[in-house]
């Protein structure tokens, strides 16, 4: 259990990196024709709105990570949060933060 608790923050530790270093590319975009021209403008704009989606996934993907964690804190880590039923070792190697069972996952 611990190598799994390291795996999950080691991965807070990476999403939190990556919060930091594209900061900047989330800025607002400022409005200096002086400086950049209408098409730049544009491709900031556009380089801003994902950015601004990239982030959002990672905040997703933390709140996952931070679930995680909890359920291994209160004991029902492994268990499938939908129906309660044991989430496979594969699953879960391959995603730690994974909450639900193969037959919850499919059905949406």
């Amino acid at each position: 259990m611990k190598n799994v608790i390291a795996r999950l923050q080691d991965r807070l530790a990476e999403l939190n990196a990556w919060e930091a270093q594209t900061a900047e590319d989330r800025a607002p975009v400022e409005l200096d024709q002086t400086r950049i021209g209408r098409l730049s403008r544009v491709d900031a704009l556009q380089g801003q709105a994902m950015a601004t989606a990239q982030q959002e996934r990672r905040q997703v993907e933390r709140r996952r990570v931070e679930a995680a964690i909890a359920r291994i804190e209160d004991g029902s880590y492994g268990e499938c949060v939908r129906c309660g039923d044991e989430i496979s070792e594969a699953r879960l190697e391959a995603d730690p933060a994974n909450p639900l069972c193969v037959v919850c996952a499919g059905n949406g």
